[in-house]
């Protein structure tokens, strides 16, 4: 068991990206600051397994360079990012079929005019809607009337394949639901974030993303393995001790920070993914493509990881990340999940070795419309703070561990430091 630290400014309860960016951004004012965690590493939900020389982080992850919180707080270059394609694949009709970035492909508009997802007129309200949107700064976008986003799309004019074969697919794979209840404005200002950045993944896995943020907080501040049973505005309580301080940020998920609160903020409801990794002797498609499958079987969408990170695999084989949302089938086997995949790829899978399966029931807090992105961070005399207060996304979390510091340092009467 860790040992119960001293007094200290401010004690923040959790180690995830919305925790450890609100420790930082106190520290840097220079308030000592303690972090406890409960598990035995940093990340939060984004956290990175190494499995037989493997890397394979605990649900097929991304980060969107475009994000502007990730722009402000992490060192982009540092992390040696990889870069996933700006295309999808589509898997009508027993074929692929790709979708690109008129933009950025040659290709792409003709491939566009004859994919099989619909009319013409479909599609130039598809054309229209994401130019329309792309283009809009994020306040505007965020300005707008929230509906379910299968309902904002009907209003635009998209409605049949072009929404069951490319919306539907893609964006369940991001929000983690089939249904698309979750918030248009939300759904928008991803679509915004994948024209104007890339999906990127770091090098040694997305853990980093939370091991950067937590190697700039002086040694000793975080204390892994040693969970909070109680909480109050001026002390947390351990099964080490009870640790003093001036202020404290709760700043774990949203049914850990509810129950510690004494069922204060309510359940939340999650969305959930299963995400399956196979080791390939060879890469199944040798560019690092999302394939969605558009039909009603278990997969939602496949990538070959190491074809954007070599780095994910060991010995030059291919690491191949599948996810399958929660509630697209009642259940599924990782056989058939196999006889799928040489289907989508169009390959022998038999010699495919299982290296590990991540269920995730609770992937994502859900974003129901209407959606409110800015919770409060003040909760009677605590602050609390996560991806449920702001949106399911690491920029939520980013900017809501962001928005808990600027408040604790306001009532604490301490200048932000630049």
């Amino acid at each position: 068991m860790s040992e119960s630290p001293g007094p200290c400014d401010v004690a923040v309860v959790g180690a995830g990206l919305a925790d450890l960016t609100a420790a930082d951004r106190l520290a840097r004012a220079d308030l000592d600051v303690v972090v406890f965690e409960a598990s035995d590493g940093v990340g939060g939900r984004v956290r990175t397994d190494r499995v037989d020389g493997f890397l394979l982080d605990r649900g097929f992850q991304v980060l969107n360079t475009a994000y502007p919180a990730a722009r402000r707080i992490l060192d982009l270059d540092a992390l040696e990012l990889r870069e996933f394609d700006r295309a999808a694949l589509l898997y009508v009709d027993d074929r692929r079929v790709r979708i690109g970035d008129p933009r950025r492909e040659l290709l792409a508009l003709p491939r566009a005019i004859t994919a099989p997802i619909g009319g013409l007129r479909s599609k130039a309200a598809l054309a229209a809607y994401a130019g329309a949107t792309a283009g809009l700064p994020a306040t505007r976008v965020k300005g707008r009337s929230d509906l379910p986003a299968t309902e904002h799309w009907a209003r635009r004019g998209m409605t049949g394949p072009v929404v069951d074969r490319l919306l539907r697919p893609f964006f369940s794979g991001v929000v983690l639901e089939e249904e698309l209840t979750t918030s248009s404005r939300f759904v928008d200002l991803m679509l915004r974030m994948f024209v104007r950045g890339s999906s990127v993944v770091p090098g040694s896995g997305m853990q980093q993303l939370a091991e950067q943020i937590a190697a700039r907080l002086p040694a000793g501040s975080i204390h892994i393995n040693l969970p909070v049973r109680k909480a109050d505005a001026r002390r947390v309580s351990t099964d080490a001790g009870t640790v003093e301080s001036r202020a404290v940020v709760v700043a774990t998920d949203a049914d850990s920070a509810d129950e510690l609160l004494g069922g204060a903020l309510g359940r939340n409801e999650w969305k959930g993914v299963t995400t399956i990794y196979h080791a390939a002797p060879e890469a199944p498609l040798a560019t690092p493509t999302l394939l969605l499958d558009t039909d009603d079987g278990p997969i939602n969408n496949t990538v070959v990881v190491t074809a954007a990170a070599p780095s994910y695999a060991p010995d030059g084989r291919a690491l191949v990340a599948t996810s399958l949302v929660h509630g697209r089938q009642a259940s599924f086997d990782e056989n058939a999940v196999r006889e799928r995949l040489a289907a989508l790829y169009d390959t022998a899978t038999g010699e495919w070795e299982h290296v590990a399966t991540y269920d995730i029931p609770r992937g994502l807090p859900a974003m129901p419309a209407p959606h409110d992105f800015r919770k409060p961070v003040r909760h009677g005399d605590l602050y609390i703070c996560g991806d449920y207060r702001d949106t399911s996304s690491i920029q939520g979390a980013l900017v809501s561990g962001e928005r808990a510091a600027a408040a604790v340092l306001a009532d604490l009467g301490v200048r932000r430091r630049r």
